[in-house]
């Protein structure tokens, strides 16, 4: 085909751009500055050069508005907060005292004051900061971070387009605060929010701001009329100000369905919308509400939430549909580039053949901007680009890598009955009490233990050849053993091995897997200062050898309690993998529930009586629209079954889930027929208990007692008072006690304070309770 020029000359741009830098620098300078290395001027200096840096690449390339504010050192939702003014009332002394430091204080804790609730941001891995709002919250503008980014970029002579979270979208992800009603909705909030809104656009006018993006990917979800009137009156007001700039309104992540219309009947001057995920959606929602006419649509065409290369072809076709729908077309990825990691061309270790088939931030840019040229001038104007295209797409699906007929044959081979376990629960839990024997209330921890600089160090020391297989195993042994003899001392009923092997959850075990593909420096922000790499799914996946058997039965043989089998469930493989696009996730789910399957019945041969396996992502993937949801669930649960499905009824399995709103999917997690389930309730203060109990969940279960994404080490006054709202919930002889969460990222004595701490909560309150509840 050959695409027809567009009326006007259309721009390349995109949403946002990774924020770390190619070596990580803000990781570095934050952490730093946390522990007193770097002050505030070097931190600051430092998050200027990469914000120099990524507006220079990205003009380079051929993007023409660059996105201005989109840099965040710890959250873009916790950013919007501080813009509009909303700091919880117990973290105002510290903003007001310091406000870099309160604003950490508010991401991280500090030992006296809790932080933020943190949640998932819609259907994706990076976490944001829960906004706290009531009927009492006073909103107040200040607009200081974005007017400064904006003229920052106007001083290096590039064109800005400051992003703020939308109005509508910061509402309906925040909750009540503390103290004010469950019943409380912020959205109530919006009229007193939108005048704040519309003096941080006259400043970003007056900064010289030509145009602001106000993300809305909220309007993604279904949503009540409610709450699309609110939506309509926002833009209707915020658009009808006199002094603004060209207001461009963005969503992504899926179909806006009604949502679209609004949006496009309001005074605003554009819409960005996501061509990908919401497949033909959006587009056949566009023609069918008369288009965006006398306005400028940013199309979506390019995945920006994956690592595939852009089908040319296909996305020219769909921009040149669109071309007749609005007074200009210009073209961006899907969403903003956060979630992918920042430049294919530093991965030195992949095949070169699939190396072709990957796009990262930097690569994809540089296809946006290839779209934006032939769309403008028609595909003769990028020949080349477009048959090398072609050959890099067949290639892929050429490839022998892409489809091993032996999985594809036992994937096939599956019955109902490999997902069941041969007993039910009551029968399962009468014999796994005979053979554990543990007490009441028993104790326990997510999995992992701190990865000191030292384990980095062994690891980095074996890749570099400065030690070998059998010194770096020395070494592991040496940390299993220290981790081992603490919790024994500490009086854990339930003991792990510390997974001091373990580079990543997910990582870990792809390298083990065939199918799968490591990046070095493929890194992807997840929360703050953690960032991790995603390995890319490839082809079929199966597993050559056992994983994890080892390890684990060398750990039991340093103790004579039970120590748990470490697992990442085949969701979270998924989930937090660049996935496969060439097949359905449900066929690729069962591939790594089989691996696993595999993996399980080994451990359990081993000795292993207790096994984890984790799905933190089951609500994550959860499709954000509710038609959608009867479809993923079945695979996803299907796919847990699966994995544990072939263990002996006194073999207990567990599950794990963590910052995510389980609200809605506690039918799921019932039918994942774990015997145990340990979940994230700290920060949310045991909502999580009384969604089970509401639910009527039979099983037994273990919400966190210690916030493990905070410094802050919890009381036992603390844990013990979390542990009483869990009982009002789950009865005694179902609770488990446990952290939020595994212990990786926290250091060695906070870790020790923390864990003591906890064991004397859940010795307090078994003390506490009469004889019969055991």
């Amino acid at each position: 085909m050959t695409a027809k020029p567009a009326a006007a000359a259309a721009r390349a741009t995109v949403y946002g751009y990774p924020r770390q830098g190619p070596n990580r620098e803000l990781k570095k300078a934050i952490e730093g500055y946390w522990k007193g290395r770097v002050d505030a001027a070097a931190l600051r200096e430092t998050a200027a050069e990469l914000r120099r840096g990524t507006w220079q690449q990205l003009a380079e390339s051929g993007v023409h508005d660059v996105p201005t504010g989109d840099f965040s050192y710890y959250d873009h939702v916790l950013d919007t907060s501080v813009m509009v003014g909303a700091v919880p009332g117990r973290h105002r002394a510290a903003v007001d005292a310091d406000a870099l430091d309160g604003y950490f204080a508010m991401a991280r804790g500090t030992q006296d004051v809790a932080p933020l609730e943190m949640t998932k941001w819609f259907d994706t891995n990076y976490h944001y900061l829960v906004p706290e709002l009531g009927p009492d919250t006073v909103f107040t503008a200040d607009s200081a971070k974005q007017v400064a980014e904006c003229a920052e970029a106007l001083a290096l002579g590039h064109t800005p387009r400051p992003v703020l979270v939308g109005p509508v979208t910061y509402l309906l992800l925040a909750k009540p605060a503390p103290g004010v009603a469950a019943d409380f909705e912020p959205l109530t909030l919006l009229d007193r929010l939108l005048p704040v809104y519309a003096e941080v656009l006259a400043d970003l006018r007056a900064a010289g701001a030509a145009w602001v993006q106000l993300d809305e990917p909220a309007l993604v979800q279904d949503r009540t009329p409610a709450e699309l009137n609110a939506a309509a009156r926002a833009y209707r007001e915020l658009g009808g100000l006199a002094d603004r700039p060209k207001l461009l309104v963005a969503s992504y992540f899926g179909r806006l369905g009604e949502a679209l219309t609004v949006l496009a009947k309001a005074p605003v001057d554009g819409l960005a919308l996501d061509f990908t995920e919401s497949g033909a959606g959006n587009l056949d929602d566009l023609a069918a509400a008369g288009g965006l006419p006398g306005k400028r649509l940013v199309a979506g065409v390019v995945n920006g939430r994956n690592i595939w290369i852009n089908d040319y072809e296909k996305s020219l076709a769909t921009l040149g549909t669109l071309l007749g729908l609005a007074d200009r077309v210009d073209v961006s990825a899907s969403c903003s580039l956060l979630h992918v990691p920042l430049d294919a061309d530093a991965e030195r270790g992949i095949d070169p053949q699939i190396a072709r088939w990957l796009a990262f931030a930097r690569q994809k840019t540089e296809e946006i901007v290839v779209l934006a040229r032939g769309l403008t001038g028609g595909t003769d104007t990028i020949a080349a680009e477009l048959a090398a295209n072609r050959a890099d797409l067949a290639s892929r699906a050429g490839a022998t890598l892409t489809r091993d007929p032996a999985v594809r044959a036992r994937t096939a081979a599956v019955t109902d009955a490999d997902g069941r376990r041969s007993q039910p629960y009551t029968e399962r839990s009468a014999a796994q009490r005979a053979h554990l024997g543990l007490p009441l209330l028993p104790t326990t921890t997510i999995g992992s233990f701190p990865q000191t600089t030292e384990l980095r160090t062994a690891r980095a020391d074996l890749r570099a050849g400065r030690i070998d297989e059998a010194g770096y195993e020395e070494r592991i042994k040496d940390e299993i053993r220290e981790v081992l003899s603490f919790q024994e001392k500490a009086g854990l009923d339930v003991l792990v091995h510390g997974e001091p092997e373990r580079n990543d959850m997910v990582q870990y075990f792809a390298e083990q897997l065939t199918g799968y593909l490591a990046t070095q420096h493929g890194w992807v922000q997840s929360y703050g200062t953690r960032y991790v790499r995603p390995p890319v799914l490839a082809g079929d996946i199966s597993r050559p050898e056992p994983m994890t058997v080892r390890w684990t039965t060398y750990a039991q043989s340093l103790t004579a309690r039970p120590v748990k089998g470490m697992l990442t469930g085949p969701v979270t493989m998924l989930a937090w993998s660049f996935v496969r696009d060439d097949q359905p996730l449900g066929d690729t789910a069962r591939q790594v529930a089989l691996a696993l399957r595999d993996e399980v019945n080994d451990l359990e041969a081993s000795g292993t009586s207790v096994i984890q396996v984790d799905e933190p992502a089951l609500r994550e993937t959860l499709p954000l629209r509710a038609a959608e949801h009867a479809a993923y669930l079945e695979w996803a649960t299907e796919s847990f079954r699966l994995a544990t499905g072939g263990v002996r009824p006194d073999t207990q399995i567990h599950t794990h889930m963590c910052y995510a709103e389980f609200g809605d999917i506690v039918q799921a997690i019932d039918d994942l027929d774990a015997d145990v389930i340990s979940l994230e309730a700290a920060r949310s203060h045991m909502q999580v208990a009384r969604e089970l109990a509401a639910h009527g969940y039979p099983r037994e279960a273990g919400p966190g007692v210690y916030d493990i994404h905070s410094p802050r080490i919890p009381s036992t006054e603390e844990a013990a008072t979390l542990l009483r709202k869990g009982l009002e919930a789950i009865p005694a002889s179902r609770l488990w006690v446990n952290p939020d969460c595994g212990l990786k990222t926290r250091g060695w004595p906070e870790t020790r304070a923390s864990l003591e701490n906890l064991v004397a909560a859940a010795r307090e309150i078994r003390a506490e309770l009469p004889t019969e509840a055991a």
